[in-house]
């Protein structure tokens, strides 16, 4: 009787120990970007040398984060680079006169979800540059891969935002076809960061898009091309 008692307390603590849960990671939060400034020509790159610049990131800190990943875009050529820092600032050497994108991912515990910030743009200066080129725009509407229903006229809705570090935007030129986006379809005025265009396009069809920003000095940028299909 007493090696069945010992036994069926030896099978009551194994049963507790089996059913005891794992706490959860805790999550990190989002950082909350702070230099190089949104929007805004990068004016505290330390220069390297003819091409290049160090530029200082700092972001605040984020709860629950034990490190982060620092993720920088080059807007023209749409190339991306990650680095990984153990603090809420790093340093990294890009090359001058360029456009960039940049955000921060926290990581946290293992098992926790990373977490990204805000996207923020900049224009890192260059050697005396005193006109920057438009921010490349950024395509909305239709994504590209969509499925489009145009409208009983056979009407769709372009939409893109543009902006320029320097202010001076002045135009937009559209193009739209079904081979490659070579057709210029309309030149718009600036009015606003973001503009929509009604196009007309055919049923069961692939168009291709682009949007060139030009500013007052004649400097553009080129959004890259997208392509939808039409039902």
């Amino acid at each position: 009787m007493k090696n069945l008692l010992i036994l069926f307390g030896g099978l009551t603590l194994l049963l507790n120990s089996c059913t005891t849960d794992e706490p959860l990671p805790l999550e990190p939060s989002a950082a909350t970007l702070l230099s190089p400034a949104n929007n805004e020509t990068c004016l505290d790159g330390i220069s390297l040398n003819d091409t290049q610049s160090n530029v200082n990131f700092n972001w605040t800190n984020a709860q629950n984060a034990s490190s982060y990943e620092i993720i920088i875009t080059n807007l023209l050529t749409q190339s991306s680079q990650t680095f990984t820092a153990a603090s809420n600032q790093t340093t990294v050497a890009l090359s001058k006169a360029e456009p960039y994108s940049w955000l921060v991912k926290s990581i946290g515990e293992p098992g926790s979800t990373p977490v990204e910030s805000e996207q923020w743009k900049f224009y890192l200066a260059g050697d005396a540059v005193v006109n920057y080129a438009p921010f490349p725009t950024e395509l909305i509407a239709p994504r590209s891969g969509a499925n489009i229903t145009p409208d009983i006229n056979n009407l769709i809705t372009l939409n893109w935002k543009g902006s320029d570090v320097d202010g001076d935007l002045t135009s937009y030129e559209v193009y739209l076809d079904q081979v490659d986006a070579s057709t210029l379809n309309t030149v718009l005025l600036y009015e606003a960061n973001e503009t929509s265009l009604e196009v007309e396009v055919a049923n069961n069809a692939t168009y291709y898009w682009k949007v060139i920003a030009i500013d007052a000095n004649g400097n553009q940028s080129d959004s890259g091309i997208y392509a939808f299909r039409t039902n």
